[in-house]
């Protein structure tokens, strides 16, 4: 925890400098499930003691160099790792108690090897550069005939992704991986969500951009955000009903919630803008067995489920 629930991110940070959110780990794993992607590990909240249950049962010395007193009598800790890992962004407890999200990464690398892949919608991480996708708009074109897009489903996992994404505000969207072991013949991890639902009050449209230009969806995709915006199924309020679950709940504030709500709406409209140019049959792409009637039937309780 390095936030209140209630803290926005300043407006003048830049995404880069945003904050790393426990509560968006927590968040962004239950709304994958309730947009049935299903492709976040497992993540809870936890109240945890670092004196009890870090720093004394530590067997790694480089870890446990990293733990000292702060001038508050707070224990702290900054860890080892490639960025932000020093005194100036250190875990602080009060005095050694501190939330956190733990994440199960399921399953271990030793069993299954993981590839890391380049986002094509990367952002530059400039001050002043903008992206390739930011200054042409045919570049979802030169995209669909690259592999691995050009075959597959990997562009409409990337659409998957990017909808994830814009639901809960998160620019950070650099790398995604995958399960090496099937190829392209698999699907995205949605890892690392720790910079989401950091500004509820602002809907950061460039996020979309991948939408917007290629028009393509997954019509399990499509079928699901309709479900989602209608008073029955809304999304904010299973949202609120699957986050109770969570020891740490309230997870989201109230503004977060509904934020989801209007994101979708734009989402939804995007999506018709789509239909409009393009057509219903080049835009939605169908990727389902069964009778598509099953999914507008299913109950409220398997939607969090």
């Amino acid at each position: 925890m390095k936030q209140t629930r209630e803290q926005e991110t300043p407006p003048d940070f830049f995404y880069f400098s945003d904050y790393e959110r426990h509560n968006a780990e927590i968040a962004a794993f239950h709304l994958d499930r309730i947009l049935d992607f299903r492709r976040v590990p497992p993540v809870a909240g936890r109240l945890l003691n670092m004196t009890k249950e870090i720093r004394d049962v530590t067997r790694d010395k480089k870890l446990w160099r990293t733990f000292f007193i702060s001038p508050a009598n707070n224990i702290c800790f900054y860890g080892e790792c490639s960025y932000y890992c020093s005194t100036e962004h250190a875990l602080c407890g009060k005095p050694d108690q501190i939330e956190g999200s733990l994440a199960a990464f399921l399953p271990d690398l030793a069993l299954a090897k993981r590839k890391t892949w380049r986002n094509p919608w990367r952002r530059s991480y400039h001050k002043r550069k903008k992206a390739e996708w930011e200054v042409d708009p045919d570049y979802c074109e030169e995209v669909k005939q690259t592999p691995p897009f050009d075959s597959g489903t990997r562009l409409l996992d990337i659409m998957d992704m990017t909808i994830f994404d814009f639901l809960m505000g998160n620019m950070d969207r650099h790398h995604y991986e995958t399960f090496e072991k099937f190829g392209n013949e698999t699907f995205i991890i949605h890892l690392d969500n720790g910079r989401g639902f950091g500004k509820h009050s602002h809907d950061e449209l460039s996020i979309l951009v991948p939408l917007n230009q290629c028009c393509r969806i997954k019509q399990s995709t499509y079928l699901r955000l309709q479900l989602l915006a209608k008073e029955e199924y809304k999304l904010s309020d299973l949202m609120e009903e699957s986050l109770l679950r969570d020891k740490l709940t309230p997870i989201l504030i109230k503004q977060h919630l509904e934020a989801m709500d209007r994101r979708l709406r734009i989402v939804l409209k995007a999506i018709s803008d789509c239909i409009e140019k393009d057509g219903y049959k080049n835009v939605v792409k169908h990727d389902l067995a069964n009778d598509i009637n099953t999914i507008t039937t299913k109950r409220r309780c398997n939607m969090t489920s």
